[in-house]
């Protein structure tokens, strides 16, 4: 599902114009980015949590020179889904799976 579809979908089940609803989901991620930026987490219970993880140095190789590298501490952003979510998910799969038997 892209950006488009998610848009098209929430405008028709909503009743706002898709200009509205990108307007809403841009302002999502962006509220993400600038939370995560700041080096804050968010928490959206039912669905998942947005952190911040810390990388250490480290050395590397380059697999096309086989040549070794140092990588520098970095942060990586990384999103951990609720348990309710997974369980929800794999509820769903099991019925779909279930239904075309």
């Amino acid at each position: 599902m892209t950006k488009a579809d998610l848009v098209n979908i929430l405008s028709k089940g909503i009743g706002l114009t898709k200009i509205e609803i990108e307007a809403v989901v841009e302002g999502f991620f962006q509220s993400v980015l600038d939370s995560l930026k700041d080096g804050k987490g968010i928490e959206i219970r039912g669905f998942g949590t947005y952190k911040i993880r810390k990388k250490n140095a480290r050395l590397a190789r380059n697999p096309k020179t086989g040549e070794k590298v140092l990588v520098q501490e970095h942060f990586v952003p990384i999103f951990k889904f609720s348990k309710d979510f997974k369980e929800q998910v794999g509820q769903g799969i099991k019925d779909k799976l279930n239904s075309s038997e």
